[in-house]
C-alpha cells in the first residue's frame, strides 16, 4: 500500500490557530485534557454493565430462558459502552497520562472479544490518518458486496445495501470475535506495521489465546453448565453481539459515509490536495451535539470533528471544543458538518449508502451525495 502524502502547505493557518486555541481554552481553565472523575465513574458503570450479568450467568443462578437472553443482552450493551467510552479513549492514550492506565483499559477491548492491538493499527494508524481515503482507511475496507466509497468498483447487488448493510452491521463484531483480527495481523504484518517475522507470530498466539479465553468464559462453560439447552445458551450469546454490532456501527459509520464527506484521491505520487486537518474536516461529521445524555453513552463519538482533529483529548472536552472549533472553521472557511439528530444523520447514511449503491455514483460523488438535504 502507498501511504497518502497530505499537503502541508493548503490550510496551516486553520490548523495551527484550532490547535493553539484549544490548548488555550486547558491551559487558561486550568483542566486537565485527560478523563475527570465522570469519566471514572462511567468507566466503572460499563464495566460493571459486561462483567456482571456474564458472571451471573456463569455462577449458575440461572435457570430461565427469559433471564439469560436479559443478562446476555444487557452484557452487549455494556460491551458497546466499553468499547465506545473505555477502551476507545484508552488505546488512543486519551484517558490517562499514565501509559500503564492507558493499557490496562485497552485489554478491555480483549476481554470483549476482539483485540487492543489490531484495532490500534486499523483505528489510530490508518483510520484517523488516512480517513476515508480508499485503500488506506481500513474502515471503507469492505467485503465486495459493500461499497463505502465512490472510488470502488460498483456491483449490482450494491443497490440493495442500504438495506442489507443494517443485518451485517449486527454481525460486525461477531467478526470481530471469530476471523477478522487474524485477517488483519496477516495483513498488516505484509504492510510492515507489525514488525518482524517473530512479533507477527507472538502477535498471532496472544490474540488467539485472548480469544480462546473470552470463547471460555462468555460461551463454552454457560453451554456446559446451565440448565438450558447448549443451542439456546449459542443464540442469547449471538443476540448479545448483533446488538453490540448494531450500536457500535451505527455509531462509528454515520460519522464518514455521509452526504458532503470527501473520498479523496491520491495522486501519482501518493499525495493528498489538503492539509491533514482540512482534511479531516471534509471527510468528518458531527450529529446530535445538543444531546447531553445521548453523548454521554456514546462516548462522546457524536463530536467525531473533534475526535479526528485531537484524539489525545479524552472525550468528556469534546462538547466544549466543538465551540471553539466551529467558529475556527467558519474563521478560515473550511466546512463543519454536523447533523442535529443521530436519527437524521442515520436517515442520510441509510441515503449515501443507496447513493452509493447507483452505478453512477462515482462520476459527481461529491456533487451527487451533496443532492441529500442535511439534517
Amino acid at each position: 500500500m502507498k501511504h497518502p502524502k497530505f499537503n502541508k502547505n493548503q490550510g496551516p493557518d486553520f490548523s495551527q490557530t484550532v490547535k493553539n486555541r484549544v490548548n488555550n481554552y486547558f491551559t487558561d481553565n486550568n483542566i486537565s485534557k485527560q478523563a475527570n472523575l465522570g469519566m471514572v465513574l462511567k468507566t466503572i458503570l460499563m464495566l460493571s454493565l459486561f462483567i456482571v450479568p456474564i458472571t451471573l450467568i456463569n455462577v449458575g443462578v440461572v435457570q430461565q430462558v427469559w433471564l439469560l437472553f436479559t443478562l446476555y443482552l444487557i452484557s452487549g450493551l455494556g460491551m458497546a459502552g466499553i468499547g465506545m467510552g473505555v477502551m476507545h479513549d484508552a488505546i488512543h492514550g486519551s484517558y490517562s497520562k499514565n501509559r500503564t492506565v492507558n493499557r490496562l483499559l485497552g485489554y478491555s477491548m480483549n476481554i470483549i472479544g476482539a483485540n487492543a492491538g489490531v484495532w490500534k493499527i486499523q483505528h489510530n494508524v490508518l483510520h484517523h490518518t488516512y480517513t476515508n481515503i480508499d485503500e488506506a482507511d481500513d474502515d471503507i475496507n469492505t467485503p465486495p458486496f459493500l461499497r463505502f466509497t465512490p472510488n470502488r468498483k460498483w456491483m449490482k447487488v450494491h443497490k440493495y445495501q442500504h438495506i442489507y448493510i443494517w443485518f451485517f452491521y449486527s454481525l460486525s463484531t461477531i467478526s470481530w470475535i471469530t476471523t477478522k483480527d487474524f485477517i488483519r495481523v496477516n495483513r498488516y504484518w505484509k504492510m510492515g506495521l507489525v514488525g518482524c517475522k517473530g512479533k507477527y507470530r507472538r502477535e498471532m498466539l496472544q490474540v488467539s489465546l485472548w480469544k480462546a479465553s473470552y470463547y471460555v468464559y462468555a460461551l463454552i462453560l454457560p453451554m456446559i453448565f446451565l440448565p438450558i439447552n447448549p443451542l439456546v445458551v449459542f443464540a442469547a450469546f449471538i443476540a448479545m453481539h448483533m446488538i453490540t454490532g448494531i450500536c457500535i456501527s451505527a455509531v462509528f459509520q454515520t460519522a464518514h459515509i455521509m452526504p458532503d464527506m470527501e473520498f479523496p484521491k491520491m495522486d501519482e505520487d501518493g499525495k493528498i490536495e489538503k492539509n491533514w486537518a482540512v482534511h479531516q474536516l471534509e471527510t468528518t461529521a458531527n450529529y446530535a451535539p445538543k444531546s447531553k445524555i445521548f453523548s454521554w453513552l456514546i462516548g462522546g463519538l457524536n463530536y467525531q470533528v473533534e475526535h479526528h482533529l485531537f484524539p489525545n483529548i479524552c472525550h468528556v472536552h469534546y462538547r466544549k471544543l466543538s465551540k471553539i472549533v466551529k467558529a475556527t472553521a467558519e474563521e478560515f472557511n473550511v466546512p463543519y458538518y454536523s447533523h442535529t439528530t443521530f436519527l437524521s444523520a442515520l436517515g442520510q447514511h441509510t441515503k449515501t449508502l443507496q447513493l452509493l449503491g447507483r452505478p453512477d455514483a462515482d462520476k459527481e460523488p461529491n456533487a451527487e451525495l451533496s443532492a441529500f438535504p442535511v439534517g
